[in-house]
């Protein structure tokens, strides 16, 4: 027994009403099927702009636009280039089903119609449909489950580099909320300046693992008190290369930007920086966007070996150092979004932060300038 057919609409053109009603009743006879009929094809076409017919039946002979421009226009309506469509015809000039070949149509039936013959082709066509239907279906959940695979990937991934960001910070006195705000901070750069959606995402994802070199600094030199040696000053420094070669093999978007921002982001515009002395451009865009973000939230927070600057006293040093360890046009895009920023330090305060407000902030008494605090915060 032939299996029935899904709920489809089958759309019929036909300028001359008595064709229309034979064509209704025979459609009549396949099973879950519904003619949807129209005497003129300017009306049918604007159907179709917001209807989504499953098999399309069209005369050729009709006035304009005739058969072979309603199929041709029909076609460059938006999901309309895959729907069967049959032309009904007394023309057998090869010429004319060249034609309408070409503006697409699928089959022919030739007048006089034939009951059998219509009933055959209109099922094999909905067969078709049915198929092609079932194919998109399929195609859209594969997409589905694809999208959700791969943000449970994302998410791994996302919990796997916020694990090594943290454990790098143990080993140092900065905390869990400073990486959330230099890396929220670094997004705002980010945008101010017109980067895509997707890298200032990849940007903030990337940034908490700027110091994950720390990991290979040992305690004796990263958790001094005092004044570093100048041998241990360049222990230190190694950390920068040490993060760098810990991430750079990463076949991840985000991980190989966080490779790239360890390496970078003690580097100075004057050259003057860490570990390879660039200078200028030469320093990646992420690592020069970092820079700002990480001295300013070193400044404006509390470590054991400072009391916070105010905002109006970090942001005075660093347009002091605009030119030398900034990049000039990144400093302006930060101060430009300086009250988002503002709202970065409210949000994810140190739980043992006094400072409840901007007021607040902007009040809070600095101790004497630590330039340890710019170069290793």
């Amino acid at each position: 027994m032939e299996r029935p057919l899904p709920e489809m609409q089958i759309l019929v053109v036909d300028d001359v009403e008595l064709n229309l009603k034979l064509m209704e009743h025979l459609i009549r006879r396949l099973p879950g099927c519904t003619p949807v009929l129209f005497d003129s094809s300017a009306r049918a076409l604007d159907w179709c702009g917001t209807n989504d017919p499953d098999l399309v039946i069209v005369d050729y002979m009709m006035p304009a636009p005739d058969g072979l421009a309603f199929a041709a226009q029909f076609r460059q309506l938006p999901g309309k280039q895959e729907t069967p469509m049959l032309m009904v015809t007394a023309n057998t000039e090869l010429e004319v089903r060249y034609r309408a070949l070409e503006a697409g149509i699928n089959d022919f039936l030739t007048k006089p119609i034939d009951r059998t013959e219509l009933l055959s082709r209109a099922r094999n066509m909905l067969r078709l449909r049915e198929a092609q239907k079932q194919l998109a279906g399929r195609a859209a959940w594969l997409e589905t489950e694809v999208r959700a695979a791969t943000a449970e990937i994302a998410a791994r991934e996302l919990e796997t580099l916020v694990r090594l960001a943290r454990a790098a910070e143990f080993r140092d006195p900065e905390t869990g909320a400073h990486i959330q705000r230099m890396a929220h901070c670094s997004q705002l750069i980010a945008r101010r300046i017109g980067l895509s959606v997707q890298q200032q995402e990849i940007l903030m994802r990337a940034a908490p693992l700027h110091d994950v070199g720390k990991l290979g600094t040992p305690d004796r030199i990263l958790l001094k008190p005092g004044k570093l040696t100048p041998d241990e000053w360049e222990v230190m420094k190694q950390h920068a290369v040490i993060g760098y070669e810990i991430l750079r093999e990463s076949a991840s978007p985000v991980i190989q930007a966080g490779a790239e921002i360890a390496w970078s982001h003690h580097e100075k515009f004057d050259g003057s920086g860490y570990p390879r002395g660039l200078a200028g451009e030469a320093i990646p865009l992420f690592g020069r966007i970092v820079a700002i973000a990480d001295v300013f939230d070193a400044l404006t927070s509390t470590r054991p070996y400072k009391r916070p600057w105010s905002v109006d006293e970090a942001i005075a040093f660093m347009r002091e150092q605009a030119g030398r360890h900034f990049d000039p046009a990144l400093l302006d895009a930060f101060i430009d979004v300086l009250p988002e920023v503002i709202g970065v330090m409210q949000e994810f305060r140190d739980e043992d932060d006094p400072r409840q407000d901007e007021a607040g902030m902007a009040n809070a008494l600095a101790t004497s300038p630590s330039y340890r605090s710019v170069t290793t915060g």
